[in-house]
């Protein structure tokens, strides 16, 4: 194993990592406000607006997401769009995972006892006020966890943004191998820093977790 070729090449694969970091978290506040977006359409009074949500779900979980980054980035030349291919990636990932986490939102909602919002409402509470009062506060361990591991997902799927060469951490990766012909250096120099953003990621959803608790046994 060549440690002089590991220890040489960390530098340029942190500042891949940093291009990871930031495409990750744009993509994932993109996500969160379409997931928000999503929640409220599906919890509307009108089929005409839940059904384009419902839609929107379907079609992003039914395809695979390559096929959707490919058709945000060259799909958008059909129509006169030439969009940089980092921010097709953002697009891309920030879209689908927001149909995930909007199914996850959702399911930590419905998780919370129906006799909640009964009692409430019975208490002269508005729809708004039962959300954001009752049922919201209730169902924020939950989404704590789930949007966690959309968290996760995301960074893991940054590395498929490569294929549309956005020089993130799998890509540099690919290049530095193509000029050094030695795969299992680069890639574990890689793997390493995955899992020091990954477990990062988790380490703050604990954090969140744990003060969440506290403040809820307060």
């Amino acid at each position: 194993m060549d440690f002089a070729l590991m220890w040489e090449i960390t530098p340029l694969l942190l500042k891949a990592a940093w291009i990871t970091v930031t495409i990750s978290v744009m993509a994932f506040i993109l996500g969160l406000a379409v997931a928000i977006l999503l929640v409220i359409m599906r919890s509307a009074s009108f089929r005409i607006i839940r059904w384009p949500s419902r839609i929107y779900v379907s079609v992003i979980r039914g395809t695979p997401f390559f096929v959707q980054l490919l058709i945000f980035y060259y799909g958008g030349a059909a129509f006169g769009i030439n969009l940089e291919a980092y921010t097709a990636g953002l697009l891309a990932i920030g879209l689908n995972i927001g149909a995930y986490m909007s199914e996850g939102i959702r399911g930590s909602i419905l998780a919370v006892d129906k006799g909640q919002n009964e009692a409430s409402r019975s208490l002269g509470f508005s729809r708004t006020q039962t959300m954001i009062s009752v049922i919201l506060p209730q169902a924020a361990g939950l989404m704590i966890r789930s949007l966690g591991v959309l968290g996760v997902i995301v960074i893991k799927g940054s590395s498929l943004v490569s294929i549309i060469s956005v020089v993130e951490l799998t890509y540099q990766s690919q290049r530095i191998i193509s000029s050094t012909y030695k795969p299992f250096e680069v890639f574990a120099v890689s793997a390493a820093l995955y899992l020091i953003l990954i477990y990062g990621v988790i380490s703050i959803v604990d954090w969140l977790y744990d003060r969440y608790t506290r403040h809820l046994h307060h």
